[in-house]
């Protein structure tokens, strides 16, 4: 059996057993999405990269713990994969924010890469608090519902494919990602964070 007909959940499994081929194959499949979820989270392609290599250190070391299925709730290899990045970019976003203070320069100061202003430490502080506050409102989403949002918003894909790789109707995974939304503005609402 060629590595290109392995599922990701098999490739998964596979490296978790040190098989290096499997891994880059992983690496290969995944990359691309979650380097996107990285630099959504970070903003700045160089820590996005950063973020990326400790993140799939990360895989390759703890492949093993990847479960299927928790709480009676299926978790797709996608899923497990976009929170092992966002775990990793939440940690630096707190690095950064420790550490802006002394390293970053003020608010007029250029950034040489992009001719941006460079955040304050306050901005800093806000971006990662706002995104401490967004990962506990989707802690708290079903199952379904979190399943779902993870796939249409950090992974891009329509209403139609989060279906197919759900193996849902379209129809209830349009009303998970509704009721979803619904259900995650109305906790950052009450956490006073504005959605």
């Amino acid at each position: 059996m060629s590595l290109d007909s392995l599922t990701l959940q098999q490739l998964i499994a596979r490296t978790a057993r040190g098989d290096h081929a499997c891994f880059a194959q992983v690496y290969a499949r995944t990359q691309a999405h979650l380097f996107g979820v990285a630099l959504r989270m970070l903003g700045r392609e160089q820590a996005a990269e950063d973020v990326l290599q400790e993140a799939f250190v990360s895989i390759w070391k703890s492949a093993g713990s990847y479960r299927s299925e928790v709480n009676g709730q299926p978790v797709q290899p996608m899923t497990w994969l976009i929170a092992v990045v966002r775990n990793k970019a939440l940690d630096a976003l707190r690095q950064r924010t420790r550490r802006a203070e002394s390293e970053l320069p003020g608010d007029d100061a250029l950034d040489d890469a992009t001719g941006a202003s460079a955040p304050s430490a306050l901005d800093l502080l806000g971006e990662a608090t706002r995104a401490l506050h967004i990962e506990a409102c989707l802690g708290a989403l079903d199952g379904s519902h979190r399943q779902s949002l993870a796939l249409a918003y950090y992974q891009g894909l329509s209403h139609s494919e989060v279906a197919q790789q759900m193996g849902a109707p379209l129809g209830s995974v349009k009303a998970w990602i509704r009721r979803g939304l619904d259900k995650l503005k109305a906790c950052l609402a009450a956490r006073g964070v504005a959605a």
